[in-house]
């Protein structure tokens, strides 16, 4: 872990050029520039909003529009520093073929890169709070810590998905598509106490309804929408029951990713 944080901080300057090329390339000749970045969970989020109106989902007290803007969040920055860090190490195949250096840092820029859009979305979802009368308390500091997070889980798909990009190109195509399938088992259009309601409470799938509940909470997004909406909305603690599994297949999965990635490293020159 020590020789990938200092591999990372060795060509800071390299990623720092790389993430400002992801960005110029992605609005380029983009009539409304970055503010593509904010339309998508906008857009979702009044989708959502409308489909809300005819289905009827409980929200508690909180305004669904926030509720779900809030849980877009984090999701829409997993989903695509994921994507992006599947298609990183194909995208920059003249810079791989001409010098050496640690492959790693492709899809970790690609993920680091989103950050700049998620800030975008800060700066909404503050608006939203002001309009809705919201003010944060000091659980709001447990927001690096849950992004942090985002960014491992993110990684966890990026290393792997890219390494498998070189050789099965099929894998960037497929996995965008996976990962919006994903979104409906995660809380985004539903919040979570739905989801434990049917299970926990009521036992909705008798013997099996733990086991169940415990399987929804493997997807660490489940987890991760759970605690910011906790910290940012609702002025509550993280709730660690539902974050901890999802944290153990991060923690487990995440070296393995990596480990895969830097096997496969030796003949992406070769292969690309």
């Amino acid at each position: 872990m020590l020789r990938v944080a200092k591999n990372l901080y060795d060509y800071r300057e390299l990623m720092a050029t790389l993430a400002w090329k992801n960005i110029a390339l992605r609005y380029k000749q983009a009539y409304l520039g970055i503010l593509w970045a904010i339309l998508k969970p906008i857009t979702l989020m009044l989708i959502f909003t409308l489909v809300k109106s005819f289905i009827g989902i409980d929200s508690g007290n909180i305004p669904y529009p926030i509720l779900t803007f809030a849980a877009l969040m984090p999701w829409t920055f997993f989903q695509e520093s994921a994507s992006d860090g599947v298609g990183s190490v194909v995208g920059n195949t003249a810079l791989i073929k001409k010098i050496y250096f640690p492959r790693e840092i492709f899809p970790v820029t690609a993920v680091l890169t989103k950050l700049v859009e998620l800030g975008i979305n800060f700066v909404i979802l503050a608006g939203l709070m002001l309009w809705y009368q919201m003010l944060p308390s000091a659980y709001i500091l447990w927001v690096p810590a849950i992004l942090l997070y985002t960014v491992l889980a993110s990684l966890t798909i990026a290393f792997v998905g890219a390494a498998l990009n070189v050789y099965y190109r099929d894998m960037g195509q497929a996995l965008p598509v996976l990962l919006s399938l994903l979104m409906y088992a995660s809380p985004v259009i539903y919040p979570l106490q739905l989801v434990k309601d049917k299970l926990l409470t009521h036992q909705a799938a008798g013997d099996w309804s733990n086991a169940l509940y415990t399987l929804y909470t493997l997807n660490p997004l489940a987890g991760i929408i759970e605690a910011f909406q906790n910290v940012v909305l609702r002025n509550q603690a993280p709730d660690l029951v539902a974050m901890i599994p999802g944290a153990i297949l991060v923690a487990v999965l995440l070296p393995l990713s990596y480990l895969y990635f830097k096997h496969a490293e030796a003949y992406f020159a070769d292969v690309i």
